[in-house]
């Protein structure tokens, strides 16, 4: 069974051509135009999008060589291995990727093979800093599969609806075994769900172990620079000039709900442009690299510190980390979803987002900031971009909606008989 990896790509737009791009990704954003690029016939991809970053200034008091130019940017979550998605991504995009990259700088002709294209992808792959996978392991074969499988007993109970009333739930609980043993199509789901690879296992354990050990070896180093560094934190922080707590206009707003709330789902995508100084550079270096280890090995499992609305998520530092991108994709709305974080990870907010020019005022790195819910909600709406195109594998399904069909899946793979409290608690799922 694969894991799951945040591939991103950035590539220079031609210049004077970021407009005619702009264009054409909103028109394949269009079911009507029917020019979307084909990502649900590549198989492993989770969610996908493409969005266009203007050209822009990084430094916020002007300054020479600040100027960063417009770019296409590429975000997918997909199951591993990176190498085959960008493989089936430029075979099936095929001339609907070229219309999209041929905008961009050194993108190979039309007339190229498979593999110079590939070789121009990997080439602009970005590094991310910091992933977030709501279940690692989960692929998109296996949410497939287990919602066939709710589906397909659903059927098999209201076929038969008066036989099972006031029946014993051990006894449905078994005819509905035996029924999806019964069906070769179905019949996997008797097995437990196989979760990451080996390798990816072993590579998760040692840089598990890697981080604490290095952390630790280090400790005394650290200890020792702290005093240094919350100084140095609370002179840059009073020194911080957060934006005035004024959303976008009217115009912009609707230009952003246009694109939102179509489905269970939906994308966020923000970039803003990091504070100036090499304090602020190791800061920022420093708590992405954190965070990241406790996204990577601790809220792995359906949950980001008790946020549990997110399928996927990232943070890319981007432009030689002049400028940050935060992407996810999530349930339910905006509205609710920032709610969702300042309630109960405003810290972390905090951590990273302070480190962006303009952010509410904090202290001490996590406290204050989001907690000041009309200046944050502003903030992160005038960073907010059009995500002009976004793909879901399965837009109907929330991620509780994955959860219990995953549970479904498990109640099926025990060698023994649930008991009798078991068997009503797991009926009721369904």
């Amino acid at each position: 069974m694969p894991h799951q990896v945040a591939l991103t790509i950035s590539a220079r737009i031609r210049p004077g051509q970021a407009g005619d791009l702009k264009r054409l990704l909103a028109s394949m954003a269009d079911p009507a135009a029917n020019r979307a690029i084909p990502f649900e016939r590549l198989g492993t991809t989770h969610f996908a999008r493409l969005f266009v970053l203007d050209e822009v200034d990084a430094a916020p008091n002007g300054g020479t060589g600040a100027v960063i130019p417009a770019s296409l940017v590429y975000m997918s979550d997909i199951d591993a291995p990176i190498w085959r998605h960008l493989v089936a991504l430029v075979r099936i995009g095929g001339a609907r990727l070229d219309a999209v990259f041929g905008h961009c700088e050194g993108w190979p002709s039309s007339s190229a093979a498979t593999w110079p294209r590939v070789a121009w992808l990997r080439a602009r792959r970005i590094k991310t800093d910091i992933v977030y996978v709501n279940t690692v392991g989960r692929s998109v074969t296996q949410v497939h599969g287990e919602r066939r499988l709710r589906q397909a007993i659903e059927e098999f109970l209201d076929g038969k609806q008066a036989e099972w009333h006031g029946s014993d739930p051990v006894r449905i609980h078994t005819a509905i075994r035996q029924f999806v043993a019964g069906r070769s199509d179905l019949r996997w789901a008797l097995q437990p769900a196989p979760g990451p690879g080996l390798a990816f296992r072993v590579r998760s354990k040692l840089h598990k172990v890697g981080g604490a050990l290095l952390v630790l070896l280090f400790s005394p180093l650290l200890l020792a620079l702290l005093p240094v560094w919350a100084v140095l934190l609370r002179r840059h922080e009073r020194r911080d000039v957060p934006d005035e707590p004024i959303p976008p206009g009217r115009e912009r707003l609707r230009e952003l709900a246009d694109l939102e709330d179509h489905v269970v789902q939906n994308p966020l995508t923000a970039v803003g442009v990091a504070k100036p100084g090499r304090f602020r550079f190791l800061t920022m270096l420093a708590v992405l690299r954190l965070i990241n280890y406790f996204t990577r090995h601790v809220f792995n499992h359906g949950s980001l510190a008790r946020v549990r609305s997110i399928h996927f998520a990232r943070w890319v530092a981007i432009d030689d980390r002049r400028r940050l991108i935060f992407a996810s994709s999530y349930d339910g709305s905006l509205e609710s979803y920032m709610d969702e974080f300042i309630d109960k990870v405003a810290w972390g907010l905090n951590a990273v987002f302070s480190n962006g020019v303009g952010y509410p005022r904090t202290r001490w790195l996590v406290l204050d900031g989001a907690n000041d819910e009309r200046a944050f909600k502003a903030f992160l709406r005038n960073r907010q971009i059009p995500t002009q195109v976004w793909y879901s594998a399965y837009d109907e399904l929330s991620t509780s909606n994955i959860e219990n069909n995953a549970a479904i899946r498990a109640g099926l793979t025990g060698a023994e008989a649930p008991s009798r409290a078991e068997a009503e608690a797991w009926l009721a799922r369904l």
